[in-house]
């Protein structure tokens, strides 16, 4: 008998997961017992504050709060996000109609990109980017229209230049700011230039701000539904995540234009009964007694790209410090620049024994850099800086007298 055919329609459209490697390796490295110190994987090592985790033990005890929850997220938690955003940046929303519950902040965009986007619709964006901003496009059956962004300035020329000579005008402009992975910043005034270009257009914009509260040095990262009218156009996608070190709990939110928010609230009633209820009342309490922990969390990830920026300079890797995320973006030192990489962060786990992302992994304008994750104290971190200066020492030796292969 035939078996049943593997021929996938969209997983055929998605390329093999380039960290999928990376973390092979680092597992093979633990299970021979060596001491990786793992900058990969975005995932917050810090604790959830303790009210939020005593009101979901709370919460979980009751059992009126095992039952199904509601798709939309309940009022309460609405209303908390809505009150958040009006004490923060001065934006007023409706909770009813310009504010969602989302299981995450890749959760929203998926299934908003469903909701939205059909075969064609062109969606212009960043590149590099977070994987899900270029292949939720693709698997949504859009046109992932990529422009390159090594600064703000040079994207934001770059999308007027595609409006002024394109055909096809983009359904949406897909954004996120602090930028995952280059750590690039916007100002309120980019905000203001893409909101007007969209309006002119009729297009519509999506703000993933997974790192809202990150910025360091006095710079405060804008929301874009600060612009006025913004949320004629506009939906800002918010997540616990990063600000609040829930990332396991998978709370996230989207607030904005009330057309988008009833059209992920459609697909979503098919899709999910929303999320488990203790989590969204511990949620409330975040957002309504935790206000300090965003900035208390920020100065952790401060201090350590302190560390990690001076720890590499040092160590003959010039880099630059990046003013917001929980990220360093750090072109491949010259002597490895032909590298790729893939192979680059390949040999900087088996030959200095830390992990990183390959540029490559979030686009084929990542070429040519890497990402640190700092997500390793600041114990840890100088660890790291010291094996990979022992590393460059050695390797970049062996570069100089044409020894090295890979």
């Amino acid at each position: 008998m035939p078996l049943p055919s593997d021929d996938f329609y969209r997983i055929k459209k998605l390329p093999p997961y380039v960290f999928a490697v990376i973390n092979e390796l680092k597992a093979k490295a633990r299970a021979a017992n060596l001491d990786i110190v793992d900058m990969g994987m975005g995932n917050p090592d810090g604790a959830t504050p303790q009210p939020v985790v005593e009101k979901m033990i709370e919460a979980v005890r009751n059992p009126r709060n095992h039952r199904y929850s509601l798709s939309r997220g309940i009022p309460h938690l609405r209303q908390a996000i809505v009150d958040r955003y009006q004490a923060q940046y001065g934006v007023t929303l409706d909770p009813e109609t310009e504010a969602i519950v989302t299981i995450g902040a890749k959760d929203a965009l998926a299934h908003l990109l469903f909701a939205i986007i059909g075969p064609g619709d062109m969606v212009v964006s960043p590149n590099p980017a977070y994987p899900i901003h270029q292949y939720g496009v693709i698997m949504a059956d859009g046109e992932a229209c990529m422009l390159p962004m090594p600064d703000a300035g040079t994207f934001l020329q770059g999308l007027k230049d595609l409006y002024r000579t394109s055909i096809k005008k983009p359904k949406v402009i897909l954004i996120s700011f602090p930028h995952n992975p280059t750590t690039v910043c916007a100002d309120l005034g980019f905000m203001t230039e893409i909101v007007e270009l969209a309006r002119e257009h009729g297009s519509y914009v999506i703000h993933d701000f997974a790192y809202a509260e990150l910025g360091f040095d006095g710079y405060r990262p804008p929301s874009i539904l600060q612009v006025p009218g913004a949320t004629d156009v506009a939906i800002e996608i918010y997540s616990m995540t990063k600000s609040y070190n829930m990332a396991g709990w998978r709370v996230g939110f989207c607030l904005g234009n009330s057309k988008l928010i009833s059209a992920l609230a459609r697909i979503k009633s098919y899709l999910d009964y929303g999320i488990f209820q203790p989590i969204q009342i511990a949620s409330i309490i975040a957002l309504r007694e935790c206000t300090d922990e965003p900035r208390k969390i920020c100065h952790v990830y401060r201090s350590r790209r302190d560390v990690l920026v001076e720890g590499l300079n040092r160590a003959g890797w010039p880099v630059e410090s990046p003013k917001a995320s929980m990220f360093l973006w750090a072109k491949i030192p010259e002597p490895f620049a032909g590298m790729g990489s893939l192979d680059f962060a390949k040999m900087l786990m088996s030959e200095a024994l830390v992990a990183v992302s390959p540029g490559i992994g979030f686009g084929p304008m990542g070429e040519g850099f890497v990402r640190f994750s700092l997500i390793e104290n600041n114990h840890r971190t100088r660890q790291a800086c010291k094996n990979i200066g022992a590393f460059l020492q050695r390797e970049g030796a062996l570069v100089g007298s044409g020894s090295l292969h890979v």
